[in-house]
């Protein structure tokens, strides 16, 4: 099956499938499924066969970590060409350049399809917010299909794409990813730039995944990653390699009575499995205090963040409010009411649960919750819009005022039809480590994809050959094997883990140090070369040691694979090599040395 980013990927490889067959196919299944609230808006199938073309005719087509795989875009981020609306038309703009992050994954060979529906500005979990009308839950139609990235969610869940973004303020990227048997991954605020993005709470707003495994997931976030200086709230956060299941996983749960099921026995029984599923993987389960999260839940609605979502649209709530869906409004208008006294306190609180839960994250790994406590009909929502929207955000509202990542994972399938899902939750910076265990937890569940009931295919195995927690390192100079300072990773615990290349992204440079180093630079996708290095593997404190030891101009960056991984080595930015020669022709350090030694 040609189904996940993965196998799309190696199909259009393989030369077995063709971007523009993929692309083609995609337009033909939104026709068919015939659901017009899933998209706002469509780009004109020509143009996206001929960029499919287009890519594949580029030489280094086949090295782009997303070489050819569609992508819907939720409709309050900017796609260059195509109208943002943010699900309410008198608001609508048609910007001229695309968001940070879909630049960024066009640069890896992804294709836009369109922009889909949400819940109006991003103030929902329901996806019944819309003018656009309310896409149908592929799973069971009575149900809400989750928002306010329903539109995105929907279009994985059914197979119209493989891949999808969404946005998650309070719990936008993973209530849909539970109610579509979907993955949905919340990164940690400031991984994935929100330039051209349009803010809901914008101290708070991330970019968001939605795919049908966490492999796929992790793909387009380390496309998507890293620091965008027209994001003032970018942060240059590493992000880790894939890992191997912890020997000694320990998460969080809640402790016994503490968590709210409004009644629903299904969903509680469900979560119970869950709890033993882990167990039988081996975790073992903490006992964890969730009050000071319920807390601070509350206080992103009834506090003074309702304000940023106001300041969005204060303009148009004063020229045009009847334009502004009624349920919207009223969250919204709230936002105006707040004093600076207000901010001030909320602030001071959340500073102090914030110490809180650091407290309770030191003696575990990651916290295990359900998504959303339990699921609700289009009817009720829409007979009970704010009540019933607030505890669909039970485990969500709380966690990017605590600044943590999240992934949300399909979990079991009740008997009435439901889906159900959990989400794991970490500080901020732990992406890498909640999907290597998440991975292996969807993949042990056997749970159909989506809502095709496609097979998970089997589990990937890791290609970096990590244990446990070691980190992976790519190494292009002197710490090469064999060279002068590769005693230094062997010291530090180092293990070879295999020979590789770089996508032909760099080029190298001979630096002006004494003795020269090599510097490797980042320059346009195509327009390089590929450069030969090694990958190693350090425990983590060894590679904190290793990576402050690192002398300027060099630095740790993220540096892409022929292969379209990802991972950690050295670089150096444009500044640093001014007046250096370039060795790139040479394709790696080792064979520059060699010639220079020989002459």
């Amino acid at each position: 099956m040609t189904e996940t980013v993965t196998a799309i990927l190696a199909a259009h490889r393989a030369g077995i499938l063709s971007p523009a067959q993929t692309v083609a196919r995609s337009f033909a299944r939104i026709r068919d499924h015939n659901d017009p609230a899933i998209f706002i808006s469509l780009r004109d199938e020509k143009q996206a066969l001929a960029e499919a073309e287009r890519l594949a005719a580029r030489k280094d087509a086949a090295q782009l970590p997303l070489f050819g795989i569609p992508v819907a875009v939720k409709d309050n981020i900017d796609v260059a060409g195509l109208p943002t609306t943010s699900a309410c038309p008198a608001f609508a703009y048609t910007p001229a350049r695309d968001a940070t992050s879909v630049a960024r994954l066009r640069a890896a060979g992804a294709i836009m399809i369109g922009k889909t529906n949400l819940d109006q500005f991003a103030t929902g979990l329901v996806g019944v917010r819309s003018p656009y009308g309310i896409p149908k839950n592929p799973l069971r139609a009575d149900l809400v299909p989750g928002g306010s990235s329903s539109g995105s969610a929907v279009a994985v869940s059914t197979g119209l794409v493989p891949l999808a973004l969404g946005t998650d303020t309070a719990g936008s990227g993973r209530v849909p990813a539970m109610l579509n048997n979907i993955v949905g991954l919340k990164p940690s605020l400031g991984l994935i730039s929100t330039a051209g993005l349009v803010p809901a709470c914008r101290t708070l707003d991330c970019v968001s995944v939605f795919s049908l495994t966490v492999d796929d997931a992790m793909t387009a976030l380390s496309v998507m990653a890293g620091p965008d200086s027209a994001d003032p709230y970018s942060r240059d956060r590493p992000l880790a390699q894939l890992g191997a299941f912890p020997a000694h996983l320990r998460l969080g749960v809640p402790r016994s009575g503490q968590l709210i099921f409004f009644g629903d026995k299904s969903a509680e029984a469900a979560f119970g499995e869950s709890l033993k599923r882990w167990t039988a993987l081996g975790a073992t389960l903490v006992d964890f205090d969730i009050e000071p999260l319920y807390e601070t839940a509350r206080l992103l609605y009834e506090g003074p963040w309702v304000a940023e979502r106001y300041l969005v649209i204060r303009d148009l709530l004063a020229s045009s409010p009847d334009a502004i869906h009624p349920v919207t409004r009223e969250i919204t208008i709230a936002g105006a009411r707040l004093s600076a006294a207000d901010t001030f306190a909320a602030l001071y609180r959340l500073q102090g649960l914030r110490k809180v839960a650091e407290h309770a994250f030191a003696g575990i790994d990651a916290l295990v919750l359900p998504t959303a406590p339990t699921v609700y009909s289009t009817a009720q929502v829409l007979a009970n819009p704010i009540e019933l929207n607030s505890r669909l955000g039970t485990y969500t509202n709380f966690v990017n005022l605590l600044d943590l990542c999240g992934l949300a994972l399909p979990a079991a399938m009740r008997a009435d039809g439901v889906p159900f899902g959990i989400t794991l939750l970490a500080p901020a910076g732990q992406d890498a480590q909640l999907a290597s265990i998440g991975r292996v937890f969807h993949a042990d569940t056997r749970l159909p994809m989506g809502a095709n009931n496609l097979p998970q295919p089997p589990l990937p195995t890791l290609p970096s050959g990590l244990r446990g927690d070691e980190i992976a390192i790519a190494v292009v100079g002197a710490h090469l094997s064999g060279m002068a300072l590769n005693g230094e990773l062997k010291t530090l615990g180092g293990r070879l883990l295999e020979a590789a290349s770089t996508a032909a992204d760099y080029k190298l440079y001979a630096l002006k140090t004494a003795p020269p180093k090599p510097g490797m630079l980042r320059v346009e996708a195509g327009t390089g070369s590929s450069i030969e290095l090694e990958i190693w593997a350090l425990p983590p404190a060894a590679f904190g040691k290793f990576v402050a030891a690192v002398p300027p101009p060099l630095s740790i960056g993220t540096v892409r694979l022929a292969d379209g991984r990802s991972v950690k080595g050295f670089i150096v930015e444009a500044a640093d090599v001014a007046g250096a020669r370039e060795i790139s022709a040479f394709g790696g350090w080792r064979a520059f040395v060699a010639e220079a030694a020989a002459g």
